[in-house]
């Protein structure tokens, strides 16, 4: 694996070309990998901060954003998380989910962060402090459940 280079931006600080680096990272991994035809670009990004793990020729090794209270759910959020081929086996998805929990827990003090989680991860966000709050319900005919991780109880 690459060195790995750390950003959290706004979306008004991305460049264009992170922006299509991550839009790109983003059609590859949830439309063409996990064959799901949907609007990823939904409205929300330009309101959300942005966690990228970029490689040292700047490609997206991870990625997820942040989005605040009020915009998906009532709590703060964590979505569009992503690992690609090129971070796949390195533990950079551990990483990425203690990064993004940090950094939105800088963003929004004191707020839970509920996510909308494939459910075959459900033990993989539960090894953060993340508790399953919901059934099982599809989404893009993927298997999916929320859950919530409360600050003041990790």
């Amino acid at each position: 694996m690459q060195t790995i280079d750390w950003q959290c931006h706004d979306f008004s600080a991305l460049s264009v070309e992170q922006l299509y680096a991550i839009l790109q990272a983003r059609s590859e991994v949830f439309v063409v990998e996990q064959t799901c035809v949907y609007l990823d670009i939904d409205g929300a990004d330009p309101s959300c901060r942005h966690l990228i793990a970029w490689t040292t020729d700047q490609q997206v090794a991870a990625y997820l954003r942040i989005v605040p209270p009020g915009l998906k759910f009532a709590e703060a959020s964590i979505g569009r998380v992503l690992t690609t081929q090129l971070g796949r086996g390195s533990g950079i998805g551990k990483e990425l989910i203690a990064r993004g929990l940090a950094a939105c827990q800088a963003a929004f003090p004191g707020n839970d962060i509920r996510i909308g989680a494939q459910q075959y991860l459900e033990k993989f966000y539960q090894s953060f402090g993340f508790v399953t709050v919901s059934e099982m319900y599809l989404e893009d005919d993927i298997p999916h459940i929320e859950m919530l991780f409360s600050p003041k109880q990790s």
